[in-house]
């Protein structure tokens, strides 16, 4: 029983952190980003650079937790 019980608390945890990258990624897209784009235009003038960002966010994010699981 045991082992059930932490194979779901791992399936919970997973799903609570990746809520908190959507949240975390709609914050960025809607707040930062704007701003940033407003700073720098012609950086930032192509949509895929922003969503480039965000994924390489959540991909270092996601490394991460993964190597901090136990």
């Amino acid at each position: 029983m045991g082992q059930k019980l932490k194979m779901m608390f791992a399936i919970i945890m997973i799903g609570f952190i990746g809520f908190i990258l959507g949240a975390v990624a709609n914050f960025l897209y809607v707040q930062v980003f704007p701003a940033i784009t407003e700073i720098f235009p012609q950086i930032f003038a192509s949509e895929w650079i922003i969503w480039g960002f965000t994924g390489a966010f959540l991909a270092v994010a996601c490394c991460l937790i993964y190597a901090l699981l136990p």
